[in-house]
């Protein structure tokens, strides 16, 4: 890919995040995206052949940006419990951000998953990721069942999501905590 593909391509991913994010994907055409990133359909066919593939490289753009942003985030502790419950933290700032409308990922499962498999799987693997991350972080802990303790940390994860974007408040990701760090070992 040349240069300016490589620049069409990123500005074609950037108004594919916002369109998707704030609208859904079913509800955004691909002339939105040419309206909103300035590329020329064209082009843009050029860099992703098809709604799907561009749903996909959202995706997992969007993976790499989240997981990125979660791991800079609960990199400014030393504390094994405080890297664990910083993840709650994360999310809290996250629920007050302008915009928020749940999780990119879950979002996009119930909108595609079925009718876009590579979509499907993006999305589980970015569950397994973060997932796998969680372990990695209560692995350092002294958890008599660390497999079983990070299923409770996802479904708390989960939840808390889900409910801030129901009830248009931040403060799931604060009960969220809570439960988790009732949940460690001390």
């Amino acid at each position: 890919m040349s240069d300016v593909d490589d620049q069409a391509r990123t500005r074609v991913l950037d108004a594919a995040d916002t369109l998707f994010y704030s609208h859904g994907i079913r509800a955004v055409g691909m002339d939105r995206i040419r309206d909103l990133s300035g590329v020329p359909l064209r082009r843009l066919y050029r860099c992703f052949p098809s709604k799907d593939e561009l749903v996909v490289a959202y995706l997992r753009r969007r993976d790499r940006v989240a997981r990125a942003a979660l791991a800079e985030r609960v990199g400014r502790h030393t504390d094994p419990r405080e890297r664990v419950l910083e993840v709650y933290e994360w999310l809290h700032d996250w629920f007050h951000e302008a915009g928020f409308r749940g999780c990119a990922f879950t979002n996009a499962f119930s909108e595609v998953g079925g009718d876009n498999a590579e979509a499907a799987r993006t999305v589980r693997a970015h569950q397994q990721a973060v997932r796998a991350y969680l372990r990695e972080l209560v692995g350092v802990l002294n958890a008599a069942d660390p497999d079983s303790l990070t299923d409770q940390l996802m479904v708390l994860v989960s939840g808390a999501i889900n409910t801030a974007l129901i009830t248009g408040s931040p403060e799931p990701a604060r009960h969220a905590r809570a439960a988790a760090a009732s949940l460690l070992p001390s």
